[in-house]
Parts: structure tokens; C-alpha cells; sequence
């Protein structure tokens, strides 16, 4: 066991919890597994932090990895409910417990994975949101192009709708990843799946406007130079949290200006707002899912119930029988 996937199983829980040598043993070799298959550090941290709980707490009922079975499973899972957790939630952290039996399985130290005999709970189908094109413009339009912070913003959220990003895929971002001539960008998605993906022409500029005008005041370290594409007022990378916030702000201000639909989006929301627009203009799922860099087309179909949706209340609103 190394020294910094212990340190990490440690971090997942809290000082006065005490975990077993056998739980411990199975969560570090979880996070062995995970690293072999090359999941981000983001990824390690969550499931570290929801299997250190499921853990602690299969240790208080007095059980042991080889022992906790579908009955143990399922009184956490109801333990879990009761103290109003969300399906959500509760479904995730299953996940992260089949995936932690799955790792004991292949190492032979149990005969079946006891979670895959618990169904998650039914989650409530909520659909993405999703501004209008119009609602998109006036949010872009509301960023100005005078100050180098404004130039980098101007530049992430032109980004963020022309090409789909996540706000991880944004702050992981290179200067080397940015095609000037071709026009497109490499993206490094979940799972350190690369994509290529076009970039349309007011984005480009806004990228060149940054990177000509802003970014080398940015810039404080020459190193940099190769690394992170957007950078803080401090001359460091920027985090997801960044994006969120600065989002946020300028949410306002278009909001202020008269575009109230904009209150409270997220980053996740001009992606979205970028698969949709791509659907109402004709594009097929197949299309979309590359550029979104999903995994399976299911996870793509969500976007032609947003366009059901919208169909339904445009009828609703419109039609005199309706």
C-alpha cells in the first residue's frame, strides 16, 4: 500500500472515524484500479469520500468487506433516505459501491457483487436547462472587451456555447490545444477522452482577442506559457469554481439589462444550450454525441425530450384548441 493512496483513504474520512484494516485495504485497492484506468483525481476523490462513508459505517455494524452484503447494502442505501439524501445522491454512491465489490470480485475476495443486486432509487426525470438563442447572445453581448479579465471571460463563454465545454474541459485547456488555422479546438474529456471539436468564428476571435491582448498580462510565470490557456488576475490556472463565479457575475449583469431568463445559469447550462441549438438546426443525435464527447448516444438523447418539451409549450401557447 503506498504511502499517498493511504493518505487518501485517511482524507475521506474524519479524525474520530476508525476504519478497519480490511475496509481499508479494499478502498486503497480501489483507488489502484481507478488509476490504472487513468480517472481523474476528481473522480478518486468523490468515490474515496463515498465509499470512506459507506465504510465507517459498515464498520460500526460490525461488518467487514468478505461479510457486507445485499441486506447491509440496502439498510444503507435506507439510511441514506431517511436522512434526505437525494435519489440522486443515494444513486451515485451506490455506483461507487458496485464499483468498489466489482474491484473486490476480480481480486477474487468475494464470489458476487452484493450491490448489483440493489436497484437505485427512481430518480425524478428533470430536464437540462436551457436558454434561447437570443437569451445565449445577449449573455456574450453583455461581457466587454476592455479590461484582460473581460477579454478572458469574453473569450471562456464564447468558448463554453460555440464548442459544448464543461467547465473541467474549460480550465483544462492549452494554448498548444487551440488550432488557429483549422479553427477547432482538442478537448481532454471525461475519462481522458480526446476530442476534436470546430469553433465558430466569433469564438475564434474572442480567443485571439484574448490571447493577443490579455493573456500575457495575465501571465506571471514564462512557464505557463505551454500550460493553461485561461489564467487569474494572480497568474494561475483557473478552477471550475472560477468559471461558476464568473458566470455568475455577468448572469447578473445581463440579467440587470433586461435578460431575466439568464438568472442563476450554470456553465452546465450553455452546453446544453449548445446541444440544443444544434438539434434545432438540424443536426442528428450521432453529431451531437461526438461533440459532446459522450460515451453512448443515450446520454445524448436527453436533448430531443428538451425540443419535445419545447414543441409542447409552443403548442400550448399558440394553438386555440390546444
Amino acid at each position: 500500500m503506498s504511502a499517498q493512496l493511504s493518505q487518501r483513504v485517511d482524507r475521506a474520512v474524519s479524525g474520530d472515524d476508525q476504519l478497519s484494516p480490511p475496509w481499508r485495504d479494499a478502498l486503497v485497492a480501489l483507488d489502484e484500479d481507478l488509476e490504472r484506468r487513468d480517472c481523474s483525481p476528481r473522480t478518486r476523490r468523490a468515490y474515496a469520500a463515498d465509499l470512506g462513508q459507506f465504510a465507517v459505517w459498515a464498520c460500526s455494524q460490525g461488518a467487514d468487506p468478505d461479510d457486507a452484503g445485499e441486506k447491509l447494502i440496502r439498510r444503507y442505501v435506507a439510511k441514506l433516505s431517511a436522512a434526505g439524501a437525494a435519489p440522486a445522491t443515494t444513486a451515485r454512491k451506490l455506483a461507487a459501491m458496485r464499483a468498489l465489490f466489482a474491484s473486490l470480485r476480480e481480486r477474487g475476495l468475494i464470489a458476487q457483487n452484493p450491490a448489483d443486486l440493489v436497484s437505485a432509487p427512481r430518480r425524478a426525470a428533470r430536464l437540462p436547462r436551457v436558454l434561447s438563442a437570443k437569451d445565449a447572445g445577449r449573455l456574450l453581448d453583455a461581457i466587454p472587451s476592455r479590461s484582460p479579465l473581460e477579454l478572458r471571460d469574453r473569450a471562456i463563454f464564447e468558448l463554453a456555447y460555440a464548442c459544448g465545454l464543461r467547465a473541467e474541459e474549460i480550465v483544462s485547456l492549452r494554448v498548444g490545444d487551440i488550432d488557429h488555422d483549422g479553427e477547432q479546438l482538442r478537448v481532454e474529456g471525461k475519462g481522458r477522452k480526446t476530442r476534436v471539436v470546430p469553433v465558430g468564428e466569433p469564438a475564434m476571435a474572442a480567443m485571439r482577442a484574448y490571447l493577443d491582448r490579455a493573456r500575457g498580462v495575465l501571465q506571471r510565470d514564462p512557464a505557463s506559457a505551454a500550460q493553461a490557456a485561461f489564467l487569474s488576475k494572480t497568474g494561475r490556472p483557473l478552477s471550475t469554481s472560477d468559471i461558476r463565479r464568473r458566470l455568475a457575475l455577468w448572469s447578473v449583469r445581463a440579467g440587470a439589462a433586461g435578460a431575466r431568463s439568464l438568472d442563476g445559469i450554470s456553465p452546465h447550462a450553455l452546453r446544453h444550450s449548445f446541444a440544443t441549438h444544434l438539434l434545432d438546426g438540424g443536426a442528428d443525435l450521432r453529431a451531437i454525441q461526438e461533440l459532446l464527447g459522450h460515451a453512448s448516444v443515450s446520454s445524448t438523447q436527453i436533448y430531443t425530450r428538451v425540443e419535445s418539451a419545447r414543441l409542447r409549450k409552443a403548442y400550448a401557447q399558440s394553438h386555440p384548441r390546444a
